[in-house]
């Protein structure tokens, strides 16, 4: 009978433990999740997996520029997508077609982050938006960002001249303002416009990673978060930006939506290729590139890409270069082949990685690969110095009649 009671208390008394094991558990899993549910970056971090900001510069309550910056801890890479405000899709708050930024609130950045997400295709983690105003007070802040001005531009408008020389130029407050907003003679800068304000971004963003320490520095830190909104705690975007200062600028990769210009509704919008099917492919091509460790040589080298032409279609060559630099390759050379009747695409890898040559092709879905490494300095007979001057890039890409500008077809 007392081996029996002794058996039950021993059973109540395991059962007991049990429980509180399962408790303790449960309470840890509940605690760890509400922790990371206070702090977004300790989640993201955690979950190993590519961080998604999105970047405004606003102007008169509307996006100047917009920028989506892809970060992957692990690798410290990153990439960088443009949005134009005039990019034109279906949207989905207002249910027609519109600019993108048309849904752009000050006060209210959701609906446009929604739209930037559903064209990239990603999920954005965090928002960090610069007013005009506060633009020049971070940059003073910063105490100046240095962009490189490739030739001197002097525009004088009625109360506000505008002047910069060639060369390094670190720019205070007010002149990064300037930068971003002045229009050149003419009105026709669209495109400069863009390029400009993409190397001020990255100017800023190597700036931030050699100033990181104001996040260190007790009076500095308040000041700073405020020329920043954002819908971050304060211990949460110091963590962001803390992250963010670990990029590798001299390799970031920034490119914009491309897509071809129509008139709807009396607008020129910005329609993205093949509805919107090939931006969302530049995406997920440049987050395979971000996330993969690095395993040698080759994914510490920037290849070089030659375009010809084999066909009869004008400006073939030009739109092939623009998809590739889509896909983040250096396109330095477009032309025409020596001769116009070429049946089938011919990819020419003279990098010596064949993995490279393979992955190149498979952009365009080509099985025609060519290896023809250049000669050595020093191979031609009697030790005679000999140079291959044929070469003029690590690829050449020499279209035929078979490439319907985005894949090979049979």
């Amino acid at each position: 009978m007392n081996t029996a009671r002794r058996a039950a208390e021993n059973n109540r008394g395991s059962f007991a433990l049990l429980v509180l094991i399962v408790l303790l558990v449960v309470a840890g899993a509940a605690f760890i999740a509400f922790f990371l549910q206070q702090d977004p970056i300790e989640e993201a971090l955690s979950g190993d997996r590519v961080i998604n900001t999105l970047f405004v510069f606003e102007d008169a309550g509307k996006p100047l520029a917009s920028y989506v910056l892809m970060y992957y801890p692990r690798t410290r890479k990153a990439a960088a997508f443009t949005i134009p405000g005039e990019v034109g899709r279906i949207l989905k708050s207002i249910d027609r077609v519109d600019r993108i930024d048309r849904v752009y609130s000050s006060d209210r950045v959701g609906p446009f982050e929604q739209e930037v997400e559903s064209l990239l295709g990603v999920d954005i983690n965090f928002h960090v938006i610069f007013t005009a105003a506060s633009l020049v007070r971070l940059v003073d802040i910063l105490e100046g960002v240095d962009i490189f001005v490739p030739a001197p531009v002097a525009i004088y408008e009625p109360g506000n001249p505008v002047f910069f020389p060639s060369g390094l130029v670190r720019l205070d407050g007010d002149k990064a303002r300037s930068w971003l907003t002045f229009t050149a003679p003419g009105g026709d800068d669209a495109e400069d416009a863009v390029f400009r304000r993409q190397r001020f971004f990255v100017a800023l963003l190597r700036r931030l990673r050699q100033r990181t320490d104001i996040f260190a520095t007790p009076v500095l830190v308040p000041l700073f978060g405020e020329t920043i909104r954002t819908g971050m705690p304060a211990r949460t975007w110091q963590r962001v930006f803390g992250e963010l200062a670990n990029i590798d600028t001299d390799r970031l990769s920034i490119q914009s939506v491309g897509g071809a210009r129509r008139e709807v509704s009396g607008q020129s919008l910005l329609i993205p290729f093949y509805e919107g099917s090939q931006i969302k492919e530049f995406v997920r091509y440049a987050l395979t590139a971000l996330t993969r460790q690095a395993e040698g040589a080759e994914d510490e080298r920037v290849f070089t890409v030659e375009v010809l032409n084999g066909t009869t279609t004008a400006g073939l060559a030009g739109r092939t270069a623009e998809l590739l630099r889509g896909f983040g390759y250096d396109v330095i050379s477009i032309g025409n082949a020596g001769r116009s009747d070429y049946g089938a695409t011919v990819v020419i890898d003279r990098s010596g990685f064949e993995d490279v040559a393979e992955n190149f092709a498979a952009v365009i879905r080509c099985e025609n690969i060519r290896s023809e490494a250049p000669l050595a300095e020093g191979s031609g007979p009697a030790g005679t110095s000999i140079q291959n001057l044929e070469y003029r890039a690590d690829i050449t890409l020499i279209i035929g009649r078979d490439f319907n500008g985005r894949y090979i077809t049979n």
